[in-house]
């Protein structure tokens, strides 16, 4: 749970991506951020993960899969609309953002295509993405249920999420290192140094 804050600015909004491949560590990271950070930080959940553990299914044709990734780019249109509804957050961290998607669209056209909306309309709506990179085979974790995906796959996916935020004007890339909490730590500097003045304590 976030910590209470003395401020009472109304902050200029960041929004801000949390990014990365399949075992980058983005849920760890996230439950740290809720243990350290103050109220301002308003942590959004992976749209793919609520529509899944909602009982959408997950089938192995084209139709299915360009109909999920379409579903997963709504949801987290919505879920950030309703974050912008809400009062005094300073940070919206979102766990993945829309752009994701492209790393995950089966083809044969684009998902842009698909939902009419160009990729570089969707980038200026994040003010900064940090990537975490996928960590090598050894290092790769099996234990979410909700992962499909083998080692080399999760770095091909983690690859065209990377291709697919190029062109943003502030990418962070926290790569692997053989203690995730150095990872972990690089990742909470950044998403700190996002923080207002006001809502930054001694760490």
């Amino acid at each position: 749970m976030s910590h209470p804050c003395a401020c009472n600015v109304v902050h200029e909004r960041k929004r801000i991506v949390l990014t990365g491949g399949p075992g980058a560590g983005k849920t760890a990271v996230l439950e740290l951020v809720n243990q350290f950070v103050c109220q301002h930080v308003m942590v959004l959940p992976e749209a793919a993960s609520t529509l899944f553990r909602g009982g959408f299914p997950r089938g192995p044709s084209l139709g299915q899969r360009t109909a999920t990734q379409r579903a997963i780019f709504h949801v987290q249109r919505e879920l950030e609309a309703s974050a912008d509804a809400a009062d005094h957050a300073a940070i919206v961290l979102c766990d993945r953002g829309t752009v994701d998607g492209s790393a995950y669209w089966p083809g044969p056209d684009t998902l842009w295509d698909q939902i009419g909306t160009p990729r570089a309309e969707e980038l200026t709506r994040y003010d900064v993405v940090i990537h975490l990179r996928t960590p090598d085979a050894g290092a790769y974790n099996h234990q979410n249920p909700l992962r499909t995906e083998s080692a080399a796959e999760a770095a091909r996916i983690d690859e065209r999420i990377a291709q697919g935020w190029s062109g943003h004007p502030k990418v962070i890339m926290i790569h692997s290192y053989a203690d995730f909490f150095q990872k972990a730590h690089a990742a909470l500097d950044a998403i700190y140094d996002q923080l207002p003045w006001c809502c930054r304590k001694p760490r």
